[in-house]
């Protein structure tokens, strides 16, 4: 053996190299660009499983920059989110309160670095297959692909990164001189909000909605849904998948072993994201006593 690999030494490695991509196959044509059509994806339990601002936050808290008390309601809204599936106006508005009281004299460019880091660590893992294989379908079909959700547009514009997509819409902070200053620009990216962007991203970029794609699992999204020719119920909520039925509208269902509602998901799923919030506040407790 030790003789057969010395002899290896002594060939023409460039002649080997120069072989093997000239016996590769061709890759074929790439997708002509689809210039008036585009898909915009929700996040939260469409693309992803659970809150992305929830995994942001749980990221936040390892790194012991937010609080228990922080930590505690966005655990309690992710358990009652995966409960029900369905968005809670009051967990919004603490949420958008928490984040932006956070945020608030932050350098941009450190939450840019901080959602890098914790898609890696928490989020990517719960990125549902189906749907990113539906998202690949319009990549490779020549069209955009953007994720519309109210997750502030920085951690949307990672996963977005990470996913191989356009790009992301999502709520906006202001920021001055590099750091953010507590206020949002407009209000959150949530409900009919997110259809005035569908709609201002199309007239910016020349789409023809008609010929557009929607995905999504929450009745609250029906805005950005009707907004466009061809919209989907994904892992939707009852009242989603109702009227998805009523419409005639495609429903894909991703969720592990069954095809049915939020609203019947076993108590212990939701037990399960409560316990690990517990977890880290109970880790984090033992710090602050410390």
């Amino acid at each position: 053996m030790r003789r057969f690999w010395q002899r290896g030494r002594e060939t023409d490695h460039v002649s080997a190299g120069e072989a093997a991509a000239a016996a590769a196959t061709d890759p074929g044509p790439l997708p002509s660009p689809d210039l008036s059509a585009a898909a915009f994806f929700d996040v939260d339990n469409t693309m992803m499983r659970g809150a992305s601002i929830y995994y942001f936050a749980r990221g936040l808290a390892s790194r012991k920059l937010f609080t228990l008390r922080d930590l505690a309601m966005f655990t309690w809204g992710q358990a009652a989110f995966r409960l029900r599936g369905t968005e809670n106006s009051e967990h919004i508005g603490s949420a958008k309160e928490a984040a932006l009281a956070f945020v608030a004299g932050q350098k941009v460019a450190g939450i840019v670095q901080l959602s890098e880091e914790i898609y890696d660590e928490v989020m990517a893992d719960r990125i549902w297959h189906g749907t990113r294989s539906l998202a690949l379908q319009h990549l490779d079909a020549g069209q955009q692909v953007w994720l519309v959700t109210a997750t502030p547009v920085e951690v949307a514009r990672t996963i977005a990164r990470r996913l191989g997509l356009t790009g992301a819409l999502g709520t906006v902070a202001e920021a001055r001189d590099g750091l953010y200053t507590g206020r949002l620009v407009g209000n959150l990216l949530h409900g009919p909000a997110k259809a005035e962007a569908v709609r201002a991203l199309a007239q910016r970029e020349g789409l023809d909605l008609a010929r557009c794609s929607a995905y999504s699992d929450s009745i609250n999204d029906l805005p950005m849904l009707t907004a466009v020719g061809h919209p989907h119920a994904v892992n939707p909520d009852s009242d989603l998948r109702d009227h998805a039925k009523e419409h005639g509208w495609p429903i894909h269902d991703f969720r592990t072993g069954r095809k049915v509602t939020m609203v019947a998901l076993p108590a212990a799923a939701g037990a399960g994201a409560l316990a690990g919030g517990v977890a880290a506040g109970i880790a984090l407790r033992k710090h602050y006593r410390g």
